[in-house]
């Protein structure tokens, strides 16, 4: 059986991209050369796709219970130091922690005004991200607030009682927990 002959040149194809006046030499010689070390980087904008697999590991519970309505918390055995965003070991002795739920209610630490965000929020700006205190929980949790108007946005709201609200649709992202104020704020 006959060899199959490899092709002397590469196929040219159509979709690579085209690059208008990049400046080089016409003529190679050395000082053109030593001005290629003053040449602007050449810049290329192209979209980029990649299937990414991501596992939330010890954290999982955390992501079940948000898909099913459940807000849990960790916390030390021995301690009772409790953390409101998960947390496998104890940041203090190391320990492995336990999982708690609590109700997804709280009260407004801090909160700030976004005016731009990521391209998943972009298009909801501005809006509120607030750090919700829970009794009993000895750290912060940050969520999205809403049903108040980021361009009313007031001091008054630190304190404010919120209650959370599960996605129906479980996205397994933080932000399938949301607040909302547990009386009608103003």
């Amino acid at each position: 059986m006959a060899k199959k002959k490899q092709p002397q040149k590469m196929e040219e194809t159509f979709g690579g991209y085209i690059l208008h006046s990049v400046p080089f030499p016409s003529a190679l010689h050395e000082a053109a050369l030593a001005s290629l070390k003053e040449m602007e980087p050449i810049l290329i904008e192209q979209p980029y796709s990649v299937t990414y697999l991501h596992s939330f590991g010890q954290d999982s519970p955390f992501f079940a219970g948000l898909a099913n309505g459940h807000f849990l918390v960790n916390r030390d055995s021995k301690s009772g130091y409790t953390y409101a965003t998960p947390r496998g070991h104890d940041m203090y002795s190391g320990e492995e922690t336990e999982w708690l739920e609590i109700a997804a209610e709280g009260t407004v630490h801090a909160f700030t005004v976004c005016h731009f965000g990521s391209e998943e929020f972009l298009p909801e700006c501005p809006f509120v991200l607030t750090l919700v205190e829970f009794p009993g929980v000895d750290t912060l949790f940050l969520a999205r607030l809403i049903g108040v108007e980021p361009e009313e946005a007031d001091l008054s709201w630190i304190g404010m009682k919120v209650k959370g609200r599960f996605r129906r649709l479980s996205k397994f992202k933080p932000t399938d927990v949301y607040f909302y104020p547990a009386t009608i704020p103003g």
